[in-house]
């Protein structure tokens, strides 16, 4: 993207479509509908008059029922290569201002080059946010134009063996994403590239890039259509996000780092008997408390499936993989019936984890 200092925008994509099918994608009110919104948001409203000197008006909806309304005329309608389309949005409160929308496709070996300037925005604010919005719909172009759908843009970026790249693939599969996972290990390049302190998971969603479980899937919930993966109330929205902070905070670290990790990760070639008994004595407290918090419910925040189980399942299968686990888990049954409750899932069942070295 470069700006000039009108506040002019150019961003430029690469689709594996040809540009008959991209062209269309700009022009066909039914192709339009699916895109030309940012993720999240829908489009009720898709009325195009492609000819120099028509008009054409899109209304787009956010989740929450605001909708925002935005029209303009061709300027120039040159198949499959080009298009110039003013762009102003409509209604109280709107921005008075007309931007220029041009278009510029170029094909080489099946490959379309979407070179797109929106330009005389008014200041640097109204620029970077029609950027933001942009890009998120770019992203769902490509998913509508390169046969690969959404998998052409998300990526999930770590070792499939992580229990967070884990939680994040179930996610991924509860809302019907269809995605590409780039395995890489922590701190290697492709992980620093997107997470400073080199952790595991990072995801893209085209030029998006998002790091931290927690993140990821809150990402994945507001942006791709689906079941929730959070509750749909506030209360237990906020044990939600009480139990994705504890299991973050105060489980992952006994269970998964100096027990798991310890039998997976044999120093010498061998357990670290030390580390790992020092663990063991903690777990049963840990265990217990869990056991509590689900009570008779099935899911750990409330009455319904959320992100506190998506990174509390993958934990507990790789405790139960190990014998002092494997001993105590049966001791809790609650948390056990909820397990087995999260285990058939089919977002649990197709995100098994290879168990090899």
């Amino acid at each position: 993207m470069n700006r000039a200092a009108t506040f002019d925008l150019t961003l430029k994509r690469h689709i594996r479509a040809p540009r008959e099918k991209v062209f269309d994608a700009f022009v066909k009110a039914e192709h339009a509908r699916h895109w030309m919104c940012p993720r999240g948001m829908t489009m009720p409203v898709a009325e195009f008059d492609v000819r120099v000197g028509g008009k054409y008006r899109m209304t787009m909806r956010s989740r929450d029922g605001d909708q925002f309304t935005v029209g303009g005329s061709y300027r120039e309608v040159k198949r499959p290569e080009r298009i110039a389309y003013t762009w102003g949005w409509q209604g109280e409160n709107m921005p008075n201002v007309e931007t220029l929308i041009t278009l510029a496709l170029s094909e080489r070996d099946g490959v379309t080059e979407l070179v797109m300037t929106h330009s005389g925005f008014q200041d640097e604010a109204m620029c970077a946010s029609h950027e933001t919005g942009w890009n998120s719909g770019l992203n769902k172009l490509c998913e509508l134009t390169d046969a690969r759908g959404q998998a052409a843009v998300v990526t999930l970026i770590g070792d499939p063996r992580s229990t967070y790249v884990r939680s994040v693939r179930m996610g991924l599969a509860e809302k019907g994403v269809k995605y590409t996972v780039q395995n890489a290990a922590p701190h290697s390049p492709e992980i620093l590239a997107i997470h400073p302190f080199g952790r595991l998971p990072a995801l893209r969603d085209g030029p998006i890039e998002i790091f931290e479980t927690s993140a990821i899937l809150r990402y994945v919930e507001e942006a791709f259509p689906g079941p929730s993966l959070l509750p749909g109330n506030i209360r237990d929205r906020a044990r939600c996000e009480q139990w994705v902070s504890a299991l973050n905070s105060y489980i992952d670290g006994p269970l998964i780092r100096r027990y798991v990790l310890k039998y997976v990760f044999p120093a010498d070639g061998k357990p670290d008997r030390a580390a790992i008994d020092a663990a063991v004595k903690e777990m049963p407290a840990l265990l217990a408390i869990l056991d509590g918090a689900y009570g008779a419910r099935d899911y750990l925040a409330g009455g319904a499936f959320s992100i506190a189980d998506l990174i509390l399942a993958p934990m507990l299968f790789y405790v139960e993989m190990f014998p002092e686990g494997k001993a105590l888990l049966p001791k809790y049954p609650n948390l056990m019936r909820g397990q087995a409750a999260i285990r058939g899932r089919a977002s649990f069942k197709e995100t098994m984890p290879p168990t090899g070295a």
